[in-house]
């Protein structure tokens, strides 16, 4: 998985852990010290009872205190600078010193 090579061994300053369960759920991508939760979604995400189900997920998972970060595949394999751009932001405006 091609994120996963820039999320892994904290390079983006913070700790990833890959396919993470939380609740119920599996997170593709878990930062736990920032609660912050990167999802990839193909294609079957565009189906209305997966948006349905996606949409539960991730109020269920704010609920608990996460952010989630969602990605489509064609976001990330077109623009995985872009991809890694927004998730390192997101990582700076929200690191605890």
């Amino acid at each position: 998985m091609i994120l996963w090579k820039f999320l892994r061994s904290d390079q983006l300053g913070a700790h990833f852990r890959r396919q993470h369960i939380i609740g119920d759920y599996i997170a593709d991508f878990a930062c736990l010290p920032l609660r912050l939760i990167i999802e990839l979604d193909g294609g079957y995400h565009e189906l209305p009872t997966q948006q349905v189900n996606d949409e539960e997920r991730t109020k269920w998972l704010e609920n608990k205190g996460f952010k989630v970060i969602r990605f489509s595949n064609e976001e990330v394999l077109g623009d995985i600078e872009g991809t890694i751009i927004k998730i390192k932001t997101y990582i700076n405006e929200n690191k605890r010193t």
